[in-house]
């Protein structure tokens, strides 16, 4: 609808792969709790990017940290089955059900007109859920472990996407979640 588009894979990682990524990840990453009290993210982040390149949503600015060569891997990976590039990675740690993010698009200006977001959900299901605003439609997925949500198009200017929290009991979660940031001078 309005020029949005979808692309859906809910095996991109076998079931052994995931879960070595997810226990990896889950061990390594230097998670925080980003926000400014008393409203701090329901989540642990963390902002993996090519050198010099930030991100900033929600009063937080996100600076780089060095990719890893397992993350350039999947970064590779999910470009190919995206057919974009991108420079940077937010990953999103839900600890628990009560861990979640609220609507929002991906539409800051840095991300540029059309922006194709790239996510790999890794561990427990989640319900991800996309809004049309104007129409009231929804769409929702449960997004299994090794899955992958490509949002492109114009999807960003008419939905709206998030992670409910929900009172079920559900383990751990990781997403990641892939970017291309436009820099003043440098990108077009």
């Amino acid at each position: 609808m309005d020029g949005g588009h979808l692309l859906y894979d809910e095996a991109f990682f076998s079931p052994a792969a995931a879960d070595g990524l997810f226990t990896r990840l889950r061990d390594t990453v230097p998670w925080k709790q980003e926000g400014r009290p008393p409203r701090m993210f329901p989540r642990l982040t963390a902002w993996y990017a090519n050198p010099g390149v930030s991100y900033s949503y929600s009063g937080v600015t996100h600076q780089a940290i060095p990719w890893t060569p397992e993350l350039l891997d999947i970064k590779q990976r999910a470009e190919a089955a995206a057919g974009t590039s991108w420079n940077s990675l937010l990953l999103n740690y839900y600890r628990d059900g009560q861990d979640s993010i609220g609507f929002h698009a991906d539409d800051e200006p840095e991300l540029g007109t059309n922006p194709v977001i790239g996510s790999i959900s890794l561990g427990a299901v989640r319900r991800f859920v996309l809004k049309h605003p104007a129409s009231g439609e929804k769409i929702e997925f449960d997004l299994p472990h090794g899955s992958l949500l490509v949002m492109g198009g114009t999807s960003q200017h008419h939905w709206r996407h998030g992670v409910p929290k929900t009172r079920k009991p559900v383990g751990p979660r990781i997403n990641l979640t892939f970017r291309r940031i436009l820099r003043p001078g440098f990108d077009t």
